[in-house]
Parts: structure tokens; sequence; C-alpha cells
């Protein structure tokens, strides 16, 4: 739902500016020294875009879903590692918080998600925990006023830059599914606390992750999320149907970025007297991309206007994060099948975006979890 069109428009306008004058002349910078430079997220920071979700009250935008998709595909148009920078803050860093928390959790911390003084990080992937996020086996054992935790987290986004983990624990070890999980807010300078190596990835050279190792971390009972035991993973739950609409959306973002590139270089490239965009089979896969891409804008949009009117897209959501995700695995490939030999060498753009949009399909639900959300909720729908 969109409350003031022009509003939006500024907003919109004003990100594409900075993607187009700064975001993407530094992206090769970033890709060789895994590092985005600190003026430029101090530039970030300035243009409000760690607190995009956070509502007004609290320093931030306060976008609905609808002007949110819009800000995620403009962002698309870079390279993801600058998303992913404040993607945390506006999503499942702070979600929780936004959605369940109590009003001193959120007036402590959602302040200063918003300016980008604090990054909040999502800790629920485990070693061995994956797809079942169900079956967490870090323990939070109350010891008096404080919460006692122990266990490994995996592949924690931001996690070397965070101020804050939103951990998703066992309060309840006789429970043995979600019920038995609670969430907390722990701050990253808590004594037991200490980072795994960062993580070297295929792609993505910018965005961090590591592993964040609780030792004994003694959290505070006020920093409970909600001041209830066992809603922890409805909580985070919650944050995934929005973050699936948001990584949905900033596929077709890249999507849209790889077509323009390709166009770009079938335009000028010429071969056999003419230019490669003017033969048929690079026409059809250019075509292709547009189509898909088209079709994975429209179901978005649909979604998040959906849950803007309060319905309840879990479904919707599902399909939307499965479709938009192998779309833009698809709309890579072409772009680079397009560029030729070209499409391999880094100097090229879609080299690198080929590598980065692979993550899409594993986190926030893999396609294969996606599947079975779609149709298990078909199937009770049904029953």
């Amino acid at each position: 739902m969109i409350r003031d069109q022009e509003t939006l428009d500024q907003l919109l306008d004003s990100i594409a500016r900075f993607v187009r004058g700064r975001l993407v002349p530094a992206e090769a910078q970033v890709a060789e020294q895994d590092e985005i430079p600190e003026v430029i997220i101090r530039e970030m920071k300035e243009l409000g875009l760690f607190g995009l979700t956070i509502p007004e009250e609290f320093g931030g935008l306060g976008l609905t879903m609808e002007e949110e998709a819009q800000v995620a595909m403009a962002l698309g148009r870079t390279s993801p590692a600058f998303r992913s920078l404040i993607g945390t803050n506006n999503g499942i860093g702070s979600a929780a918080i936004v959605f369940d928390g109590t009003d001193d959790q959120k007036k402590r911390y959602l302040p200063k998600y918003a300016t980008g003084e604090l990054i909040g990080s999502f800790c629920l992937t485990e070693p061995d925990v994956g797809s079942d996020a169900s079956a967490i086996k870090t323990t939070a054992r109350l010891e008096g006023d404080h919460y006692v935790l122990n266990g490994t987290k995996r592949f924690i986004t931001n996690a070397p830059r965070a101020g804050t983990f939103t951990v998703m624990a066992r309060t309840n070890p006789a429970i043995k599914g979600a019920r038995g999980i609670s969430a907390f807010i722990v701050e990253a300078g808590s004594a037991g606390i200490s980072l795994g190596v960062k993580d070297k990835k295929m792609g993505q050279a910018g965005s961090h992750t590591s592993d964040v190792i609780f030792d004994d971390v003694r959290v505070p009972v006020e920093n409970l999320i909600g001041g209830k035991e066992g809603e922890g993973f409805i909580a985070s739950m919650k944050v995934l149907d929005r973050g699936r609409l948001h990584i949905a959306a900033l596929s077709i973002g890249i999507a849209e970025r790889l077509i323009d590139d390709a166009l770009q270089y079938a335009m000028d490239r010429q071969q056999f007297g003419k230019p490669i965009a003017e033969h048929q089979m690079i026409q059809a896969m250019l075509a292709d991309c547009k189509t898909e891409t088209y079709a994975a804008r429209c179901m978005v949009m649909d979604a998040a206007r959906q849950r803007d009117e309060g319905k309840l897209i879990s479904t919707e959501a599902s399909c939307c994060k499965l479709f938009a995700t192998e779309m833009v695995g698809r709309v890579a490939d072409r772009a680079v099948q397009i560029h030729g030999g070209s499409g391999y060498i880094s100097e090229y753009a879609v080299e690198r975006f080929y590598r980065d949009v692979r993550l899409f399909r594993l986190y926030e639900g893999t396609s294969e979890i996606q599947r079975m959300i779609i149709a298990r909720n078909m199937v009770k729908a049904a029953s």
C-alpha cells in the first residue's frame, strides 16, 4: 500500500541516483577488497537506508511492504553486498523486536537500528540445523535474573559488524518443537561471545558472514523478546514471510540490471556483420529474461499489497521467493551466455552477479522448503 506516491517517488529517485552514482562505480572495488568503503556506509546512513522499515516513531521511515519491495528492486541494480549490509537492520535483525518486542526493547534498540548506530544480526541457523529450524540446539537456561546461553550459530550475516544478535535458543528442553524456543536480544559485547573466521564464499564479496559462538553468555531477563518464553520461533516465522518477499523483490532488481547489461552488450557487440541483438537466438534469450522478470514483479507487488491489507500471505510469499530467486538464476545464466566468452571474465559485472545470485535460492528458506510450504498450505486449505 502506497501511503504517499510523491514521497515514495522522491525516495526511489534518491536511491536510484545513489545506486548509479556511488554504488555501481564502487562494485569492482568492493568485490576485490571484500569490504564496503566506510565513506559509502556513512552516506547510506545519511540517506536513512538503515531504517527503511523501522517505524517512524523510532526514527525510521516505516515503509509498507509494497514500498519496501520497490526500494529493494531499486537497490537490486547494484552489488547485493550493499543491500546485505542494511538488510538485517530492516529485516531479520530488527523485525522480531518490531513485531513482538516490549515497549522498553523497542525504545532501547530500534532508534539505534534506524540510524545505523547498531547493526542487528539474526542467529537462527546452526551447524546441524538449517531447513528444520525448529530443531535448534542452542540453549538458554534461566538463572535468577539472567538467562545463560550456550551454542553455535552458523552463516550469520553481518556478524563481524553486529552490535546486537537476535538469538533463537531453546528455553524448554522438554518441548522438542517450536514452542520450546525463545528469542533474545544479545549485545555483541557480552562476555562469552566469540566469532569464527569470516566465511570465504562463492560470491557476494563485501557481505560478511561467520559463526557466532555463545559460551555461558549471560543475558538479562528483560532481553527476552516479548517478555515471554516459547514465542521465539513464531516471531522468526513472522520475520521470514516478509524477508522472503524482500529477497524476491531484490532478485527482480538484479534481474533487471542483468537484462540492461546484456542488452547493451548485445547492441554493441558485432558478429556476422551486425549487432548480435539482431540475431534471433539472442533476442529469444532477452525476451525470456524480460518475460520472467515481469512475471516475478507482478507476483511480488500483488503479494505485498495483500500483506499490507492484513491478509495472511505465507503461501504467496513462498511462491514469490521460489519463482523470483529461481528466475534470477536463469536470467544470470542467459546474461553470461549473451556475453559469450566475455561473460566468463571478471571485467564484466555479469560474471560476478552469476555467482552472487546463487545464494538467493538457499537463504530465507531454500527453494525446496518453499515448495514444501506451498504444497502443505494447499493441502491444508483443501482439507
